[in-house]
């Protein structure tokens, strides 16, 4: 996820400015060979020609350096290139423009919130429709506690009203992402006051109150999604998620069930269901929903163990251990890559 976050902003910044005009003869050839690795994918070889100029400091050239080391993914490098010659280019030029940009991608991506948002929103100014670059803002915003213009910068992203309840519920879906739990849950309460039928708020509020184990709030607002949003097989899976969470284990049949025949493409009622099976004894069951699961999703760890611990129930001590050894090996790769 965040590799592919990262790639998301790196093509945010098409290197396509052309070299300023009244460059020194003998840079211009070598800026425009540069320019050019950099749009072919080759920021590492540009790096090298521009720093083997005879005169590196030019701040043509330190503007290009910025560039490529952005498009190398060495964002603070980037940054001590440009930061000081931004001021000196031309206002209003594509180069200075490029350089703001690259700036605040840059501040953000090296972990700097705060001092990426005033580049992001010189940015915004002259790339209003740029979806991108308002999604980037609103994380920005969110992180630094700034739930109204993150609200904002999302609501310009998808085009709703900013004070709407679109707007909040978007605005909270970030902020769950981001692991700002209570700001989304003051957005989704704001979304619900103006609008108290207005679909998935409720659920991802009781998402919120199952993962801080309010089991019996957060069923009571998976029920309350359901009466507004009935095919809605997302609510129907956690309802039975939360039931299993108070080990009530026949109450989670029906709402896993129903996930199910909504949308037998996702995996995740499958794993509950075979789970609630296996802790009945169910076994027969529990091993056709969990098979199913893993022919879906076969990296997932969870199915395999839990299919282990049938065929372990069922006296098929090979097949236990098989899967027992994959889904260790799908953990610790999946352990690996939070890292």
């Amino acid at each position: 996820m965040k590799q592919l976050f990262i790639a998301l902003i790196l093509s945010l910044v098409s290197a396509t400015v052309t070299v300023a005009q009244g460059q020194p003869d003998q840079l211009a050839p070598t800026l425009a060979e540069a320019r050019t690795l950099i749009n072919e994918g080759h920021p590492t070889a540009a790096i090298a020609k521009l720093r083997a100029l005879p005169n590196p400091t030019d701040v043509s050239v330190t503007h290009l350096l910025g560039i490529a080391y952005y498009h190398a993914n060495d964002h603070v490098r980037a940054i001590a290139q440009l930061a000081p010659i931004v001021e000196q280019l031309p206002p209003d030029s594509l180069q200075r423009r490029e350089a703001i940009q690259i700036l605040g991608l840059s501040h953000y991506l090296a972990g700097h919130i705060p001092e990426s948002v005033p580049f992001l929103e010189q940015a915004r100014a002259w790339s209003a429709n740029n979806t991108e670059l308002a999604y980037v803002l609103g994380l920005a915003y969110v992180q630094t506690h700034q739930p109204a213009k993150a609200r904002e910068s999302f609501a310009r992203m998808f085009r709703v009203a900013p004070d709407s309840s679109a707007a909040h519920l978007l605005t909270a879906q970030m902020m769950i992402r981001l692991e700002f739990e209570e700001f989304a849950e003051a957005e989704l309460k704001q979304a619900i006051a103006k609008d108290p039928k207005f679909p998935q708020a409720h659920y991802l509020l009781g998402q919120l109150a199952i993962f801080r184990a309010r089991y019996d709030e957060g069923i009571a607002l998976m029920e309350r999604e359901i009466e507004i949003n009935p095919g809605f097989s997302m609510a129907y899976w956690r309802l039975g998620d939360a039931y299993t969470r108070q080990l009530k284990w026949d109450e989670a049949i029906p709402p896993l069930q129903k996930a199910i025949w909504l949308n037998p493409y996702f995996s995740g009622p499958f794993i509950i269901l075979g789970k609630v099976y296996l802790k009945k004894k169910d076994l027969g069951n529990a091993e056709g929903m969990l098979r199913q699961a893993a022919q879906m999703d076969p990296n997932n760890a969870s199915a395999h163990y839990l299919l282990g611990q049938v065929f372990q129930q069922t006296n098929r001590p090979e097949e236990a251990k098989r899967e027992f050894a994959l889904a260790e090996k799908l953990q610790g790769n999946s352990n690996r890559q939070e890292k």
